[in-house]
């Protein structure tokens, strides 16, 4: 949050004017001949998306000037590029600058570092806290969004399944919640036999954490988080370029993290319920195997096609853990398949559900919060592709010549819930490869904005 500040607190405040393209001579603007001629050697336009900062000149005040289309923003989050554009100073919006919550929250995902390890030679830019925005939401957003950032940022070496599951208690008891974990063979004894497959070949013992917050009298929702603090693939062991970014494979309970966060810093009037399973998925004499068949909390007996489709394994047993006390929504998620980044991308990822007013909702939630994502189909004919001849299903598909991953990644998950009111799952991939206004490289929170909208929307007492 040290990229706010209230505008008594600061010294000198550049004020941020929106323009439109080409129309820099708009007398409304006053912008100086000297003005003009500074854009014109610069080259700026007034394109959207891209910022100029002017020089004090005659008028003794420095100017901003940031493009815009004459209908607002072009893309909601372009307002952060004036984190790169701009040189480090303290900005405060004009007062008639359009869509300024929008813009702040732009600003701080932009504004991001993650320093813990080697300090940024960039220094920090700050922006004046405009008048009547919901500036407790956009902390709460903010907030949520680097917890999942940091988690994802932080090599396995530092975040084992210990430290992943610390990580939720932490947060728990920091907002009153209580829970319990799980480790290493008492996820046998407890019934999270998938758990432990997964996670017993690491010298560092697997864990499931289970933890609560809020009244139990209140709607129930769920998040499941994909905790696999590491995956070198298994025995169907990784090619080196494959592994290079495998510590953002807990991206899934990072996100749930991140969006936990956010419900509790917001008292959304729910009782919440996070389940993280935290795994390394190594190598080691007792690794699970290709063709092992494994037992499963559901009960269903599952034969194990590749062991780098581990997550889905301790999705499952988490998964039918939280659909035992049939929550009002339980949503799971995980970067789960490459498939999915083969059909959307890394900034576009899929979610999953049968329940169409869920669906229609976050559509609209996620298109006005700029957090993208894209629904797509649990294709029951799919089914076919999980057969096995030797128990109940095989968690990959392994009849399908490869088709469909994605889809039957999900269509395996959802054979642990039967009992939740609304199930959706998302299918993340938890990283920024280039920046993009409000995206910095690296770690990456996705689909959580939309659906801290869509839960304030539905619960939040008006």
């Amino acid at each position: 949050m040290n990229a706010l500040v209230r505008r008594e607190d600061a010294d000198l405040v550049i004020p941020v004017k929106a323009v439109t393209e080409n129309k820099l001579d708009n007398p409304a603007l006053g912008l100086t001949k000297a003005h003009l001629s500074w854009c014109e050697q610069n080259g700026f336009t007034g394109k959207p998306g891209t910022a100029l900062l002017l020089p004090a000149g005659e008028t003794g005040d420095p100017l901003a000037l940031f493009g815009m289309t004459a209908e607002g923003f072009h893309e909601p989050m372009a307002f952060g590029a004036v984190v790169s554009a701009l040189p480090p100073a303290t900005y405060g919006l004009s007062p008639d600058f359009p869509e300024q919550a929008q813009a702040v929250v732009a600003f701080l995902l932009s504004a991001y570092q993650f320093t813990h390890y080697k300090q940024s030679s960039r220094q920090g830019h700050r922006l004046v806290i405009p008048e009547g925005v919901d500036l407790e939401k956009i902390k709460q957003i903010a907030t949520g969004v680097k917890l999942a950032r940091d988690l994802i940022n932080t090599p396995a070496n530092d975040l084992g399944p210990e430290e992943l599951a610390a990580a939720v208690k932490s947060l728990f008891e920091e907002h009153g919640g209580t829970g319990s974990i799980i480790e290493g063979d008492a996820l046998l004894k407890n019934g999270f036999p998938m758990v432990h497959a997964v996670g017993r070949a690491s010298d560092r013992a697997p864990r499931l954490a289970d933890f609560f917050w809020g009244n139990d009298a209140d709607p129930k929702v769920t998040l499941v988080g994909k905790g696999v603090i590491f995956d070198s693939g298994g025995l169907n062991i990784k090619p080196g370029n494959s592994m290079a970014l495998m510590k953002k494979d807990m991206g899934g309970a990072a996100n749930v993290l991140g969006l936990a966060s956010m419900i509790m810093e917001r008292k959304l009037p729910v009782r919440l319920r996070v389940i993280v399973p935290c795994v390394e998925n190594a190598i080691a004499g007792d690794s699970f195997r290709p063709g092992d068949i494994l037992n499963s909390r559901k009960g269903l007996t599952v034969e194990i096609g590749n062991t780098d489709a581990e997550g889905r394994l301790i999705l499952a047993d988490a998964l039918a853990l939280a659909d035992e006390e049939a929550p009002e929504l339980l949503i799971d998620m995980a970067t789960l398949t490459g498939a999915a980044r083969v059909a959307l991308g890394p900034d576009l990822p899929p979610f999953y559900t049968h329940d169409e007013t869920f669906a229609d909702e976050l559509a609209l939630v996620a298109e006005a919060s700029a957090d993208p994502m894209w629904r797509m189909p649990l294709w029951q004919p799919y089914q076919k592709y999980l057969d096995s001849h030797v128990a109940d299903l095989n968690h990959i598909n392994t009849t399908g010549a490869g088709f469909a991953g994605s889809v039957t990644a999900a269509l395996f998950l959802s054979r642990f819930v039967e009992h939740a009111g609304t199930w959706a799952h998302f299918d993340i991939y938890g990283w920024s490869p280039s920046a993009k206004p409000g995206k910095p490289v690296g770690g990456e929170a996705q689909a959580i904005r939309a659906l801290f909208d869509l839960l304030c929307e539905r619960y939040e007492k008006k």
